[in-house]
């Protein structure tokens, strides 16, 4: 891959406006980042914005890069052969992360561990127990090197390979007592993250972390989580991910279990060993995986958009609707649709929500 496109790539990840379901929607309709970052400003200004969309400077891109190659990360896109095949079946997957360590491993079968910061003595030797036995069946164990569980976890299983998600960047050392794990971790296993190198962790951050978490792995163990945590998020982004639930049970007086006991009454895998997990764990699983175009696909013509644009914005309002009965009821192709979606999102006047719902802002 050239530096020109993996420049293209980042820019287009990093410019105002383009989360993961834009970069997405904007790949699949233009096939290079180059192509797609030339329409973006024309994109954005057709469906109503009035100030220009900033994209990302090309010096900015390259010293992002130049930095991360100085940590010695790695920057991973879709197309690389390090790109972990379960992330990439998101949908929709990240556009890229950073990887600090063996990439390799991220190929390897997975499973997330994730709980309470403020976790009791028993919950953390719990999950070290259940991430030194899946990591002696040979699974990969992810989770977000936080105070508690996360840390139990990576202690658990650093000796065979461990992923630690990051909310900041791949550099960036959260919480300080766990400096010398975060060190023994880059050089015996990977650290992840989205963030661009030196990236301070902030709040908005953490859903983005948890949602990579879970994507990363067959399933996720949820070991004392209150009701509320960042911990059932990542439950929840598993269960949309398609992936598998488990919950260590508690104590109902216990706040700190009552997540997961409500986890367990709501479907997941009662969970108290690693053979729990690895019993209940499919022996394969079938992902729809992105692979690279085989040829640049052609956007829609601009005039079919022009004429659909008053049709498709008559349909939207601030309730939210399907994606599909907007397509239904405009009676178009859904190319052409989701264009003016993308127009329409790009200008700041679309609101995605989950099951592929859209509102007008």
């Amino acid at each position: 891959m050239s530096e020109a496109h993996r420049l293209a790539w980042l820019r287009l990840a990093r410019s105002d406006g383009i989360g993961p379901v834009t970069f997405a929607r904007l790949i699949e309709t233009y096939g290079e980042p180059q192509r797609a970052l030339d329409a973006v400003p024309g994109l954005a200004r057709r469906g109503g914005r009035a100030a220009p969309l900033k994209l990302m400077p090309a010096g900015d891109a390259k010293r992002e890069l130049d930095t991360a190659s100085k940590l010695g990360a790695r920057l991973l896109i879709w197309t690389d052969p390090d790109f972990p095949p379960l992330l990439r079946a998101v949908d929709p997957a990240p556009p890229l992360i950073y990887a600090l360590g063996d990439a390799r491993l991220l190929s390897r079968k997975a499973v997330a561990i994730v709980g309470a910061r403020n976790a009791s003595a028993g919950g953390r030797k719990l999950a070290e127990d259940i991430a030194a036995g899946l990591s002696a069946a040979g699974m990969l164990v992810v989770s977000g090197l936080a105070r508690g569980i996360d840390t139990a976890a990576h202690i658990g299983s650093v000796a065979a390979g461990t992923v630690a998600v990051l909310a900041g960047g791949v550099d960036n050392v959260y919480p300080p007592e766990n400096a010398k794990l975060h060190a023994r971790i880059a050089a015996e296993g990977v650290i992840v993250s989205e963030m661009p190198p030196g990236t301070t962790p902030q709040a908005a951050h953490f859903p983005r972390r948890n949602r990579i978490i879970s994507g990363l792995a067959l399933g996720t163990v949820v070991v004392e989580a209150a009701i509320g945590s960042g911990s059932l998020i990542t439950a929840r982004y598993a269960l949309e991910q398609n992936r598998e639930v488990f919950a260590v049970p508690g104590s109902p007086i216990d706040p700190r279990t009552r997540g997961c006991n409500d986890l367990i009454r709501n479907g997941a895998t009662l969970t108290e060993t690693a053979d729990d997990v690895l019993a209940a764990l499919p022996a394969a699983r079938s992902f729809v995986l992105r692979e690279p175009e085989a040829a640049p696909p052609t956007p829609p013509d601009d005039s079919a958009v022009d004429n659909a644009r008053p049709v498709i914005v008559e349909l939207l309002g601030p309730t939210p609707v399907a994606i599909d009965e907007i397509i239904r009821r405009a009676g178009l192709p859904a190319s052409i649709v989701m264009s003016v979606l993308l127009e329409l999102e790009l200008a700041g006047r679309l609101h995605r929500s989950a099951g592929q719902m859209v509102a007008l802002l």
